[in-house]
């Protein structure tokens, strides 16, 4: 509601006024400056209240937005620690060289994008120069995740420092011989280089905040000291767009991540046109980060611009660049000067007048090519800003052209991300532009060279010292590989010996194991656990009290169960990430925690559980991301199955998520049905991705909350689990000739074939043998193998025909998952094949009702089994309806 005169309430009309009369006087003087100087002095003198009361410590809110100005004003500039001149040469090659490497890849048509590094070659260029610290210095080094479309750009650098070679620029995006270059930032296929992937957009955003928290989880659990390194992440302004890019900065700026520093290149443009074609993309994250609490500083423009604030005496040149959209801004860039002096400077008198003072070669400079993202002065003063900032991430907004020095056909054109080469004649203008010495016979063949100023040059020695002091060649990935001792065999053997009489889900008998095996005196600590807010319901909460739940604060209340065995315990040495209601950002911890030992050169072993339904489906671009960033551990989708999670409806129900998974060649996925099973895989995968021959895998286990007597471990079942497959119970034949068939079936489905094989025998006199299928995925895998093997002219058996050689009667198979998951090894099992599956949507109802549904409960196997037998002519037709019409199916 309003007031009589229409004025909104505010929180102000809530606290007394101890003094009305003082406040009428404050209010009167604001009128009075108002009505003689005008609003822009008034809101001028406003905004000067409000920064000194913040620089007296007063507790006010802040303002989200400032001036479209620098935030470091060029007398506030610190001295430049370097040689410009010799900087500015180096990169001038780099330019060149990104050029003319996108350029010659035209030529078989496998693209690459220039206009994006040349926008940000000082922002890259200064860092590598004055702050990014290399691995080779102490500590951990930098993490910089460098924006994908800038890749040619770096790969220019390392060509100039000797790190690649000219044949290697030339196979850019050439990679299936094995020696080119990724188009993007990819550590699978370049990690002596790359350290983080990038390019799926949002991703990098998220993953940097998560990576700076990780270093201070390392750090507060006194694992590894990182308070010398800083996580650097390069962003485009339409990035930005992406909701996985500002998804944690609350985040970041709640645990006071002073060591992440955001720099978005405001080149104005993303892929089509204009980021805010009709507003302004810098003054909106200006904004969203304040008020998340991020440090924000507005590197915009160069030094050129200096002369012109100071000729505005009136504040019109500020309020006119707060009003211009980006698209106008644009357009400036692109047309003459008579164009500017009308659109810019003639929309009010006092700007007529400013613009009068200004010569044509001026405005120029400063519509053309004056931007602060383009100065290394400029940029420099950001970058010191950013690492002496205490108690708060930072972004550095710094304002570009995208496509500069590129020359009139690229710089802010709409189309010049997919623009991908120059002609000779462009490059000849660029040669001139950057005052590089290549002469035109170098151009005779048709192709553009590659500069280079020689191995010996000022400019090689320079950036060379500069790495050197700064802790080696970055990026880079380096590998430390120390094997971690196996655990003690006293965990997996709690499982092995079964429950008796008890009963236990999988996902508890998981939870026990991790829980003793984060007991290990040597590999214990190094257990990460993960999980987004849903502890209980998996059980965990018993790790609560003796692991800790990480908090950089520890824990500064009383908790409401602190009276309880199980109370919810938060420590700074915590060492549990539960990280709320966000499987993004669980993902992103165990990207962080999975690469670690490359990172940090320290193992870490994480475990990330959660509803199986919101993992590969949810955060399936993260899977793929921790695959090529060659991340290890096990992703746990607990709650698994599309008919045991009763209650919960549709989008809970998952039947897919191996399906999904098994499209990933670095995951290897198990459907353990028995907790010993999950006993074999977690230790198999603990040498497999931690042993003296460590493959850069990850394992995805399925697990159910549906209690059941766990049975002890059968002798010489081991090899068959981790392969995929073995045999658990034989049937008995009643008779020597009774039909045969052989049940297959993972996870909690295997009960559902147990109950069959005794109803077929009681009721039918057919034997069945069931067979645990731990992994339809490793059985694919496998065969895959074999069939290469095969055009190799090498003789190689499947391990699932092995398996079933042999085998007596056809083959079903049936799992909580839809029947594409195990129709994936159809092919390669000799029997008659068909298989049972919960293909559809999902529903709410008790689990029995749900699988008669579905048609893969105990009676629906029976009813399919004597199917494939009448099929074979080897029991009468009319056992099928005399069965349905038995169970009432």
């Amino acid at each position: 509601m309003t007031d009589p005169v229409g004025k909104l309430p505010s929180e102000l009309d809530q606290l007394p006024d101890r003094d009305p009369e003082e406040t009428a006087e404050w209010a009167a003087s604001l009128d009075a400056v108002t009505q003689a100087a005008g609003p822009h002095r008034a809101a001028y003198l406003m905004r000067r209240s409000l920064q000194h009361a913040e620089g007296a410590g007063l507790a006010l809110p802040k303002l989200l937005e400032t001036d479209y100005v620098n935030t470091i004003p060029t007398a506030a500039e610190p001295a430049f620690d370097g040689d410009l001149e010799m900087e500015s040469r180096i990169t001038a090659w780099n330019r060149w060289n990104a050029a003319a490497m996108v350029t010659r890849g035209a030529r078989y048509g496998v693209g690459g994008h220039i206009a994006t590094f040349a926008s940000a070659a000082w922002l890259y260029e200064t860092g590598f120069n004055h702050f990014f610290r290399g691995k080779e210095g102490d500590g951990s080094g930098d993490q910089l995740y460098i924006q994908g479309h800038a890749s040619p750009g770096i790969y220019a650098r390392a060509f100039l420092d000797g790190r690649l070679n000219e044949q290697q620029l030339d196979n850019f995006r050439q990679e299936s011989g094995g020696e080119g270059l990724p188009s993007y930032p990819h550590p699978r296929r370049l990690p002596w280089l790359w350290e983080f992937p990038t390019v799926s957009m949002g991703l990098g955003p998220l993953s940097a905040i998560y990576q700076a928290r990780f270093n201070r989880y390392l750090a507060n659990r006194n694992i590894k000291d990182t308070a010398n390194s800083h996580v650097w992440a390069f962003l485009g302004d339409g990035e930005m767009d992406e909701p996985e890019s500002t998804a944690a900065l609350a985040l970041a700026s709640r645990e006071q991540l002073d060591n992440l520093t955001f720099v978005i290149n405001c080149n104005l443009q993303r892929l089509d046109g204009p980021v805010r074609a009709n507003f302004r993309v810098v003054q909106e994250l200006e904004a969203q980060f304040r008020g998340a609490g991020w440090n924000v500083v507005k590197t915009l423009w160069g030094n050129a611009w200096d002369e012109l604030f100071q000729l505005d005496t009136q504040g019109a040149l500020l309020r006119r660049l707060r009003e211009v959209p980006d698209a106008q801004f644009q357009t400036y860039a692109t047309r003459d000067v008579a164009y500017i002096r009308e659109h810019f400077f003639g929309t009010e008198p006092a700007l007529v007048e400013l613009a009068k003072l200004l010569t044509d070669a001026k405005i120029g400079e400063c519509f053309y090519t004056s931007r602060g993202g383009h100065e290394a002065r400029k940029v420099y003063a950001a970058y010191r800003a950013a690492v002496e900032h205490k108690g708060a991430p930072t972004v550095i907004l710094a304002q570009t052209v995208k496509g500069y020095t590129l020359g009139k056909g690229f710089e802010s054109k709409n189309a010049n991300h997919q623009m991908k080469k120059l002609s000779i004649d462009e490059f000849k203008g660029m040669r001139e532009l950057l005052g590089l010495p290549i002469p035109d016979s170098a151009f005779e063949d048709g192709l553009v060279p590659y500069g280079h100023p020689g191995a010996d040059s000022p400019e090689v020695r320079y950036l060379q010292e500069r790495r050197a002091a700064l802790g080696g060649p970055a990026p880079a990935r380096r590998v430390h590989a120390v094997a971690l001792p196996q655990p003690e065999e006293r965990a997996f053997k709690a499982l092995y010996k079964g429950s008796g009489k008890q009963e236990m889900a999988t996902t508890m008998a998981f939870v026990r194991l991790v829980k003793d095996l984060m007991r290990d005196k040597e590999t214990g600590k190094r257990w990460v656990p993960i999980v987004p807010d849903e502890a209980r319901t998996f059980g965990m909460e018993s790790l609560f009290p003796s692991a800790g739940i990480y908090s950089p604060l520890g824990q500064t209340y009383d908790p409401v169960d602190r009276d309880q065995l199980m109370y919810y315990k938060e420590a700074k040495d915590g060492q549990i990430l539960n990280e709320g209601i966000t499987e993004a950002g669980s993902m992103a911890d165990f990207i962080a925690a999975s690469t670690s030992y490359a990172t940090h050169g320290e193992t870490m072993i994480p475990f990330y559980i959660f509803y199986s339904m919101f993992g590969w489906q949810r955060t399936g671009d993260q899977m793929w991301q921790l695959a090529d960033q060659l991340g290890k551990g096990f992703i746990v989708g607990a709650t698994a199955g599309r008919t045991t999670l009763t209650g919960e409806g549709l989008q809970h129900a998952d039947g897919h998520s191996h399906l999904i998974a098994a499209t990933n060649p670095a995951s290897l996925n198990y459907d353990p049905a028995f907790a010993y099973e999950v006993a074999v895989i977690v230790k198999d995968g603990l040498r497999r991705m931690y042993g003296p021959e460590a493959e850069n895998v990850f394992y995805y286990l399925t697990v159910y909350n549906e209690p059941k007597p766990q049975p002890a471990m059968p002798e010489g079942v081991e090899e068959g689990i981790v392969k995929g497959l073995y045999r658990f119970k034989e049937g008995t034949p009643a008779k020597a000739d009774a039909p045969r068939l052989q049940l297959l079936a993972s996870g909690t489905a295997i009960h559902w074939a147990l109950e069959a094989q005794e109803l077929l025998a009681a009721d039918w006199g057919v034997t069945a043998d069931v067979w645990s299928a731990t992994s339809w995925g490793e059985l694919r895998r496998d065969a895959l193998e074999a069939d290469e093997a095969l055009l190799r002219g090498e003789q190689q058996v499947p391990y699932v025909t092995q398996a079933l050689s042999g085998a007596p009667g056809p083959v079903l198979a049936v799992s909580d998952w839809m029947r594409q998951v195990p129709d994936q090894i159809s092919q390669w099992v000799e029997q008659d094949w068909s298989s049972l599956g919960t293909d559809g949507f999902g529903l709410s109802d008790t689990r029995a009702a749900a699988r008669r549904h579905f048609g893969v409960d105990a009676q629906s196997i029976v009813v399919a089994s004597l199917a494939q037998l009448a099929r074979r002519g080897e029991v009468p037709a009319s056992a099928i309806k005399e069965a349905r019409e038995r169970y009432g199916l």
